[in-house]
């Protein structure tokens, strides 16, 4: 059986922890390195258990709201392409709070919940769009090993933010604001024509006479 490897791509560039660095470094200012590494330990896990809550339980949240795959597909893939185009303008995916309710969410975040989960992994990382995706693909999964690859990909997505956020500043130095302002553009054309692939099957579903 052929491994589908798109599922993994898009998360990437919808999740894209690379362009999150800048936001790592400037909620962890102040923190000693045992509290760093703690935050993205926790980032990291985070970023995966709603990855993984998107794909086992999505569906059945659909339906019990009674809504249809093809419906979600539509408004999942307008979230990605609003995301794409946030991307091209070299802004993180996920729709983001402005920089006062940022400042907010860390604030709480220092009075009880861990800001390596708010606003770190929501909605920074995944928000929305990321659990669009996921539940739009785990529909997809044919069998329970396909779902369970849909779940590995989770565990690579958290690897990817555990890293990129352990070597956030020597990637700050190397790449500086213009590299990742590049890379998040390139992330955000992929992501641009995957969102369309995922709008036109919602479409077809909805309107067959569009397959003719």
């Amino acid at each position: 059986m052929a491994v589908d490897f798109k599922p993994l791509i898009t998360l990437l560039a919808v999740v894209n922890p690379l362009a999150i660095v800048p936001f790592f470094i400037h909620y962890t200012q102040g923190f000693s390195r045992a509290q760093r590494r703690r935050t993205v330990v926790v980032a990291s896990f985070s970023a995966f258990l709603v990855i993984a809550a998107s794909a086992l339980l999505g569906l059945q949240i659909l339906d019990f709201f009674g809504i249809s795959l093809a419906s979600f597909q539509v408004g999942g893939g307008m979230l990605l392409l609003i995301s794409s185009m946030n991307m091209l303008n070299a802004k993180p995916a996920e729709a983001k709070p402005s920089t006062n309710e940022l400042e907010d969410g860390a604030q709480k975040a220092a009075m009880g919940a861990s800001i390596a989960v708010v606003p770190l992994t929501i909605p920074l990382l995944t928000g929305p769009a990321t659990m669009s995706t996921v539940v739009i693909y785990a529909e997809k999964a044919q069998n329970i090993l396909q779902l369970s690859m849909l779940v590995g990909y989770g565990v690579v997505i958290g690897l990817a933010t555990a890293i990129c956020f352990a070597l956030a500043d020597p990637i700050a130095r190397v790449l500086g604001k213009t590299g990742i302002n590049v890379m998040t553009r390139l992330m955000g054309l992929i992501l641009a024509a995957l969102a369309v692939e995922v709008m036109a099957l919602g479409l077809v579903k909805l309107f067959p006479g569009l397959a003719r």
